[in-house]
C-alpha cells in the first residue's frame, strides 16, 4: 500500500510541475499577443491619427447612430 501512495505522490508532483510549465507557457503566449495588439494600436494611432491627420479622418458611422434620437426619446405619450 505504501508503494501505491508513493506512486500517487509522484504522479501529483509531476502533474503540478506540468501545470506550472503550462501556466508559464500560456502567460508568455498571452504576453506576446497583448504586446502585439498594443504595438498595432499605437501604430494605428500614430499613422492614421497623428500629425493632425485626424482632421482628414472620415468616420463611416458618424451621424448614423446618434446618442439621442428624438424619434425614440420623446416626452409625448401615446
Amino acid at each position: 500500500m505504501t508503494s501505491f501512495f508513493l506512486f500517487l505522490s509522484s504522479a501529483f508532483k509531476w502533474s503540478f510541475g506540468f501545470f506550472d510549465f503550462a501556466g508559464n507557457f500560456l502567460n508568455w503566449v498571452l504576453f506576446f499577443v497583448a504586446s502585439a495588439l498594443f504595438t498595432y494600436w499605437c501604430y494605428v494611432l500614430i499613422t492614421t491619427l497623428g500629425n493632425n491627420k485626424d482632421k482628414e479622418y472620415f468616420s463611416p458611422t458618424e451621424g448614423h447612430h446618434p446618442y439621442y434620437d428624438p424619434k425614440i426619446h420623446s416626452k409625448k405619450t401615446k
